[in-house]
């Protein structure tokens, strides 16, 4: 049980757990939950932490086959710039070891902003905070239980 099942169950979220069997080989966690899943990339979204320009984290939730905009999750936040956080600030502020970061069920909550393109989706898979665990739910119970915006911080794979 991960923080993140633990949370959904307690605020009664209507939820789903998928289990994989993860190899530690995967170039991309999320690209390899999606096709061991088999998901559809869109649906699935990677959870990534960022540090802004006043040293404070937040957290982006983006579609696997797509990169994080910098500059335009730093509009949605309203700061100057953002950067990727550390691989050590990740483990120390979430709880959770990279390539298994929920967005849920973090040691404190972070501001957080959900790619707007998942407004369309019915359900969203996101790690359940483990490798090989993913949790499958609504966005707008996603962003209900994190606190968290819509905002179109989304840019193509290059």
């Amino acid at each position: 049980m991960t923080p993140a099942i633990t949370l959904l169950k307690k605020k009664k979220v209507p939820f789903e757990v998928l289990q994989y069997s993860h190899d530690s080989n995967a170039s991309s966690y999320g690209l390899e939950a999606a096709d061991k899943l088999n998901l559809d990339a869109n649906s699935v979204f990677k959870t990534l932490v960022v540090a802004n320009d006043n040293n404070k984290l937040a957290v982006a939730l983006v579609p696997v086959n797509t990169k994080l905009s910098e500059k335009k999750l730093a509009k949605a936040l309203k700061v100057k710039k953002t950067a990727m956080a550390s691989a050590d600030a990740v483990i120390a502020a979430t709880g959770y070891i990279l390539g298994g970061v929920s967005p849920i069920g973090q040691k404190k909550r972070w501001p957080m902003v959900i790619d707007d393109s998942a407004k369309a989706l019915n359900t969203l898979y996101v790690s359940a905070g483990k490798r090989g665990l993913e949790v499958a739910l609504s966005p707008i119970d996603l962003a209900q239980i994190t606190g968290a915006k819509f905002a179109a911080i989304a840019t193509t794979q290059s």
